[in-house]
């Protein structure tokens, strides 16, 4: 099952996909409008692949805080209402897609956690997991628009596998960890490179508006578990000289090459601090990013970037300038 995010009055909500093409999911997403976690209004999506969405619809579930407060019995309901023949169904397209994450969620990334991207930064593996922090307020959905701060080169892509926590998990040993996921998740970790390397800490080149595009929620017994290999590709769309587009595969990497396999980091942030349904793991990003090219590249406004990871999904990001902000 496939779980969304949507906006019903005021109210964020989840609910379970239905009639898409499972290949397609993240582009189904963008036939609707969408809404960052924080933005004020919602924009149009300027997916490439909308028409992928036709026959997608939504079954809504429940306010996304009560969904996570008792995800057994929501599942089991989403089950049933899959089941149910003619049980009512929204459109994507007429939905405002939001995250299908609390706004209370702990989002937390792993540096450095692919032996290939450490192997291409030159720097030695890391004996623990380099934690770092973003906001709900920094994720969006496939097709919101991310504007390149100001004073930024550009954004630098780093496709990854997002993992939504589904039990609380205090002191949870590695097996006890991966078995209290609910489900994964295509993520770009967009990240403003400038900021980040004015600090040793990572937080505010993490963190720019819209800089967490975040996929529907694949649940983890139609994924398995990706220590076995999931492969994640990154594409862009950029224009050349003459004005035609350039599609490029930027990052093809696979999570059997992680350095911390996801129930092991589970494990690690659960000895300090108790994770609770909601919560997100970004797990890392493969070889390929930009900055790390000689010369550097980067996202520039024009430019489109998607994130595919077998299994999972996907999610596409037009880029924008700063003016998109507001």
């Amino acid at each position: 099952m496939r779980f969304v995010g949507f906006r019903d009055g005021g109210r964020p909500m989840v609910g379970v996909l239905t009639g898409a093409d499972p290949a397609s999911v993240g582009s189904a997403e963008s036939a609707g409008s969408t809404e960052s976690a924080g933005s004020p209004s919602p924009s149009p999506s300027p997916s490439a692949d909308g028409d992928a969405a036709v026959g997608a619809a939504v079954i809504g579930l429940a306010p996304v805080d009560e969904f996570y407060a008792d995800l057994p019995t929501w599942r089991a309901r989403a089950a049933e209402a899959l089941a149910l023949p003619g049980t009512a169904a929204r459109p994507v397209a007429d939905l405002v897609l939001v995250p299908p994450v609390p706004s209370a969620a702990r989002v937390l990334g792993v540096g450095l956690n692919y032996r290939a991207h450490a192997a291409e930064t030159g720097l030695p593996l890391p004996k623990y997991p380099a934690i770092f922090g973003r906001w709900t307020v920094s994720l969006s959905v496939d097709g919101t628009p991310a504007p390149v701060p100001v004073g930024e080169r550009g954004l630098d892509w780093e496709g990854e596998l997002a993992v939504v926590v589904g039990t609380a998990l205090a002191d949870a040993d590695e097996a006890a960890a991966l078995a209290g996921v609910f489900g994964y998740a295509a993520f770009n970790d967009l990240s403003a490179r400038r900021a980040q390397g004015r600090s040793p800490q990572w937080t505010l080149g993490k963190n720019s508006d819209r800089s967490g595009p975040l996929g529907p929620v694949v649940t983890a017994d139609e994924v398995g578990d990706p220590a076995d290999g999931l492969r994640v590709v990154t594409r862009i769309r950029t224009r050349a000289d003459d004005g035609s587009q350039v599609d490029e595969v930027v990052q093809d990497g696979d999570t059997s090459d992680m350095i911390f396999r996801v129930g092991e980091v589970l494990s690690f942030l659960s000895k300090t601090m108790t994770l609770y349904p909601g919560d997100l793991l970004i797990t890392g990003t493969p070889a390929g990013v930009g900055y790390i090219r000689k010369p550097p590249r980067y996202l520039v406004p024009g430019d489109w970037v998607e994130v595919d990871i077998e299994r999972v999904g996907r999610v596409a990001t037009p880029i924008v300038d700063a003016t998109g902000r507001g």
